[in-house]
């Protein structure tokens, strides 16, 4: 469970957004990490006490199908697809955009068509192949793509800048907030290990501690490594590889390719649990009822969804070849961001309604930390794009016209 909480939040977010994050703020930089981290961590609380009251498969959408009925369970799960979609798109553009510096070519035109459509291809195969093949996949990726990481941060700290980053001066509040949007997409993903509970031994109370177990040291992590690279740095505010050309000026040719080779693990990570959770959201979501059958048809050999699968895998392409990772990634904490306000207005719902049980995750002051979460996550919203709230406000409509279809025709 915690495998997948972290490959669903360690993948491609990291490699791009320290350069974003140093040429909006500096030497502030590493603070906006923790901020977020903080921001996250709430939701993540808020989360895991909704997730102390079920052990069935759905996560968010049980929460918000428990509080205010299956219409809004349903576009809870449309809107959480949409979003990870979206993240597998970005993971692609980026994946590719770190291999440019071995292919020129490979920066535009149809090499980069070319390029991006084969890597998601290969991440959809392999996931219709089975879970096994999958998984086995995921635990491989889940140290590899930490390696270089820890190793940035070990041989970095002893270069870290303090006194810069101590009295750094902060952000307004506006490019604050539209600053943190960005950001946070290298915080999202943890939901996923929501989805699976029907599947996990003691789910109650697992799952909340894997959930604040991962956001807590991923935050941490994050920070450290924002620390290092905003100390040796300071100019990569421009790069389209930070994190390697960081590695290269402190460990030289061979740290590069090392931290190369972690962005392609730690990428990989990301998409190959993406692709092995999201089709499950169609899957359940035709079983329901609320979306047609075809996505709920099982491969009799592999017992895997295989059109949630390659409807997935589709998806994702026709997004990764029209749109470039920053605007991919936005929109892809929107749409999660706007999940997570969901949830967390559902908690209160789910705490009158369900009997609470012994050693059940319990949060300190109640709901103090949920509405702190939820105001949080409003604020959030609010520095997205009109663009993004358009693309929001389709969705929800276009979820409402197959609700109705599928749920009048069964």
């Amino acid at each position: 469970m915690a495998t997948i909480a972290m490959n669903g939040v360690v993948g491609s977010g990291i490699f791009a957004l320290p350069a974003v994050a140093i040429a909006q703020a500096g030497y502030f930089s590493p603070w906006l990490f923790i901020l977020c981290g903080v921001l996250i961590l709430t939701v993540a609380l808020s989360l895991a006490r909704a997730a102390s009251f079920f052990d069935t498969t759905g996560g968010p959408i049980v929460y918000t199908t428990h509080a205010f009925g299956r219409f809004v369970g349903f576009q809870t799960g449309l809107l959480i697809y949409v979003s990870r979609v979206a993240a597998i798109a970005a993971s692609a553009n980026l994946i590719v955009s770190y291999a440019v510096p071995f292919w020129a070519p490979l920066s535009s035109g149809f090499p980069r068509t070319i390029a991006i459509s084969s890597y998601i291809a290969l991440a959809t195969v392999l996931n219709a192949a089975g879970v096994r093949a999958g998984m086995t996949a995921v635990y491989a990726i889940s140290i590899l793509k930490l390696v270089p990481l820890l190793l940035l941060i070990l041989v970095g700290l002893p270069e870290v800048e303090w006194g810069l980053v101590t009295s750094a001066d902060g952000l307004e509040p506006e490019p604050l907030g539209r600053t943190m949007l960005v950001l946070l997409y290298a915080f999202i993903g943890f939901e996923f290990s929501l989805i699976n509970a029907g599947e996990t031994r003691n789910a109650r109370s697992e799952i909340p501690r894997a959930l604040v177990t991962t956001v807590v040291a991923i935050a941490i992590c994050y920070a450290l490594i924002q620390l290092v690279a905003v100390s040796v740095g300071p100019d990569l505010g421009n790069s389209d590889r930070p994190l390697v050309d960081l590695a290269s000026r402190l460990m030289g040719p061979l740290g590069a390719l090392a931290l190369g080779l972690g962005v392609i693990f730690s990428i990989g990570g990301g998409s190959l649990t993406s692709l092995l959770t999201a089709p499950r959201l169609t899957f359940a979501l035709s079983r329901d009822g609320t979306l047609p059958a075809w996505f709920g048809v099982v491969n009799d050999r592999t017992n895997v969804p295989v059109n949630s699968i390659l409807f997935c895998g589709a998806f994702s392409m026709v997004l990764a070849l029209g749109q470039h990772f920053i605007w991919l990634a936005t929109l892809s904490t929107f749409v999660r961001l706007l999940t997570y306000a969901l949830c967390i207005a559902s908690l209160p719902f789910i705490e009158r309604s369900v009997p609470e049980q012994a050693g059940q995750f319990r949060l300190p002051g109640r709901l103090l930390i949920p509405i702190a979460a939820f105001v949080f996550t409003l604020w959030l919203l609010g520095q997205s794009t009109g663009q993004h709230l358009l693309i929001a406000g389709l969705i929800v409509a276009l979820g409402a016209i197959i609700f109705w279809f599928c749920t009048r025709s069964r």
